[in-house]
């Protein structure tokens, strides 16, 4: 068996991996197949099935299902006939954005070891992957293997809770809400917000590119509603099961999920239904099958409201529904800049849904619930290599629209506040110049000081035709190329499903173009930087 060409820490995907070292294997006109042996898996290949190490179940390590742009049908075709815990982590939203407490492999690995019993922690993939993770668990049946450690030293993740008070999920700390301002000027469609909290007594530190941790609250007006509706008492006890019980009304703003409904709700109004219909429309809304076209616009409020007659008890209630998530924003401010002091970019999530206001749990807890002073569960999520370069006169080439300007801000005064030497060109985008340009002023600073070398926006709506960061890549993509081949890396921060994909289309098409490179040479081009570590995303 041959070396792998490239090495296994290298900050790349298996897929990528795999065809990188085909290709460079080929253009070096090696003898014979380049076989892989991956850094999740080092001993799969050669480790027979049925050996103690229950992840010793010879499959190759390869996850081309691994991108957050593919759909989930997809990703689950991709991993057919792969083992189990493969398929788990093909179910999942595979961005490996940590908001679980695992990446995506090692959640699924702690899944299938039975280290973690949660099937609901993947906060991305939401109702699909819960639902897909249910199925998939119920294979493992009683033939599920133990909660041993491997046998060939295969890295599987501990549970998030070993980790240190403030570096997980599991063990948040208390850290002093500052206030917040609004980033929007009069006229725009958006409420964004600059959110700063103070660290001084959480111990805690960071770095440009990690995330932060935030444990909400459910908006109090809310849970109220669904006392009202229910007809019972707002101090009914609620037991947790380990001889500690709460009023309903505090378990329904400080530990238990209101949006989505769950399929388990469904399922409990489906048992509380007499009228064969209703009972299977209930069942159908369980399984995602129901083609009504409201199922994904239902709260727990809207759900108990669409079906009026039927009263679950606060006891079947509360045990229906799910634990209130964590929510991980991108942090916009540098340790170095702003010493003791976090900062967060956050847009306020507000819709009308019939005649009910609907609010995002977090942002609204954040902007509307919090006063200075105010002490909230926090904590660090370190970067999966969402990080600076480690030699200061790297250039750095940075796209984030909107919100996503937030972890490049802290890469800007990072930057200055340690005099790097480096070039810094920032791709901003949003809906209107006047209102919409989000640090502008710190912007022209930061320009004027020099740590911030070229400013490309595009603001979709100032003109007929829209214009967004991607068309301003492809119109500047000479330039961009220049500065690629100069060695600068390249990073993207923002929506998943459409900005990064568009982005991306756009950079291979300015390698193909300013590169005289075909379409496969192009691919090749922008493969080669990620494997290098020189094109990172942070997408969610």
């Amino acid at each position: 068996m041959l070396a792998p060409l490239l090495p296994d820490n290298a900050p790349f995907t298996p897929e990528q991996r795999a065809w990188l070292n085909g290709f460079f294997a080929g253009l070096l006109s090696f003898d014979g197949p380049t076989e892989l042996v991956t850094a999740a898996t080092p001993q799969s290949v050669a480790t027979p099935v049925g050996a103690a190490d229950p992840l010793a179940d010879g499959d190759d390590g390869a996850a081309p299902w691994h991108d957050q742009t593919i759909p989930m049908a997809e990703r689950m075709t991709l991993a057919e006939g792969r083992p189990l815990r493969r398929r788990m982590m093909a179910a999942m939203a595979q961005q490996d954005c940590g908001q679980c407490g695992y990446n995506c492999e090692d959640y699924a690995n702690a899944l299938f070891l039975k280290k973690e019993e949660r099937l609901n922690l993947c906060v991305p993939g939401g109702k699909p992957t819960a639902r897909m993770l249910k199925s998939l668990h119920a294979e493992m049946g009683a033939d599920a293997p133990a909660a041993t450690p491997p046998a060939n030293g295969t890295a599987v993740a501990a549970k998030p809770a070993a980790a240190a008070p403030g570096r997980s999920r599991e063990k948040p700390v208390l850290a002093t809400f500052l206030g917040t301002r609004l980033l929007n000027k009069a006229g725009s469609e958006k409420e964004t917000r600059h959110v700063e909290f103070d660290l001084a007594e959480t111990g805690l530190d960071y770095q440009p590119g990690d995330s932060f941790g935030i444990v909400p609250r459910n908006d109090p007006e809310l849970a109220d509603a669904i006392i009202e509706h229910l007809g019972c008492a707002a101090d009914a006890e609620i037991g947790d099961g380990n001889g500690h019980s709460r009023s309903l009304r505090d378990a329904l703003i400080e530990t238990l999920a209101l949006w989505p409904a769950p399929d388990a709700l469904f399922e409990l109004l489906a048992t509380l239904s007499s009228e064969a219909g209703e009972r299977a429309k209930l069942s159908a809304m369980a399984e995602g099958t129901d083609t009504d076209g409201d199922l994904d616009s239902l709260d727990v409020l809207a759900a108990l409201e669409k079906f009026p007659a039927l009263k679950p008890t606060p006891k079947a209630l509360v045990g229906a529904l799910e634990p209130l998530q964590p929510r991980l924003y991108s942090i916009s401010s540098s340790p170095r800049a702003t010493p003791g002091k976090l900062h967060l970019t956050v847009d306020i999530v507000r819709w009308r849904s019939g005649a009910r206001l609907r609010k995002g749990v977090a942002s609204t807890f954040l902007a509307d619930r919090l006063a200075p002073s105010d002490r909230v569960p926090v904590y660090i999520q370190a970067s999966h290599g969402f990080t600076l370069p480690a030699d200061p006169a790297t250039p750095i080439i940075m796209v984030g629209p909107g919100t996503g300007v937030a972890p490049f801000r802290s890469f800007l005064h990072e930057r200055r506040a340690t005099g790097a030497s480096g070039r810094a060109w920032l791709f901003f985008g949003h809906q209107r110049r006047d209102c919409d340009f989000f640090y502008e002023d710190e912007l022209a600073e930061l320009t004027a000081a020099g740590t911030l070398t070229r400013l490309s926006t595009a603001f979709s709506r100032d003109q007929e035709a829209k214009v967004y960061v991607q068309d301003r890549m492809v119109e500047e993509g000479a330039e961009l190329y220049r500065w690629l081949e100069d060695g600068a890396w390249f990073y993207v921060c923002g929506d998943a499903k459409r900005m990064a994909p568009d982005v991306d289309r756009a950079l291979h098409q300015v390698a193909a173009v300013h590169g005289g490179m075909t379409d496969e040479a192009a691919r090749a081009y922008i493969a080669a930087l990620t494997a290098a570590g020189r094109y990172r995303k942070d997408v969610y």
